[in-house]
C-alpha cells in the first residue's frame, strides 16, 4: 500500500541553519531534519511524527522561511518507529 505524502511546515519565523536530510532518505519518527535560527537567535530543531522516505526537500541553508514554508515532503508509510 502506497504511503500519503505529508509536508513539513516550518513551525518558526527564521532561517534555515542547517538541513539534515535529503531526498530519498529513509527518516523516522520525531528525527531531526532541519535547524531553524528563529528570530529571536535561538537555534531550533524541526521534526515530525511521522516515518518514510523523504520525497522532496524544498529548502536549502540560509533561506527565510515562515510558518507557511513547506520545507520537505515525506511519503508517510504508516510504520510506527521512534528516534533517539
Amino acid at each position: 500500500m502506497p504511503g500519503v505524502v505529508e509536508p513539513v511546515y516550518s513551525p518558526y519565523h527564521g532561517t534555515v541553519e542547517k538541513v539534515l536530510t535529503m531526498k530519498a532518505n529513509r527518516v523516522y519518527e520525531w528525527e531531526r531534519l532541519f535547524l531553524i535560527k528563529t528570530k529571536n537567535g535561538l537555534v531550533e530543531e524541526v521534526s515530525v511524527g511521522i516515518s518514510g522516505h523523504i520525497i522532496s526537500v524544498d529548502v536549502k541553508q540560509g533561506e527565510n522561511v515562515t510558518p507557511e514554508t513547506v520545507l520537505a515532503k515525506i511519503e508517510d508509510d504508516f510504520t510506527i518507529t521512534g528516534c533517539d
